[in-house]
């Protein structure tokens, strides 16, 4: 299947859907259907350095962190909490 393909049988089912259903273009909004999606929370800060630098523990090591780690600092010295 194409995409138009896969698109046009996406938009039959939703319109079958509303009709089995009895669902108006109307009701679906004010259900809030269309509201764009909420924000992504922010990240869970779990270090932070003096300075302000903070990492949540996700992904890379940040430079901050790894240079105080090579240095002989404990990552936990930086755990917020």
């Amino acid at each position: 299947m194409t995409a138009n393909t896969e698109r046009a049988a996406a938009i039959r089912w939703i319109q079958a859907e509303m009709a089995d259903y009895g669902l108006t273009m109307e009701e679906l909004a004010a259900a809030g259907c269309f509201d764009p999606p909420p924000p992504p929370a922010p990240p869970v800060v779990c270090y932070r350095n003096a300075a302000g630098q903070q990492w949540d523990g996700q992904g890379e090591m940040p430079d901050w962190l790894q240079w105080a780690v090579n240095a002989g600092q404990s990552k936990e010295f930086y755990r917020v909490g």
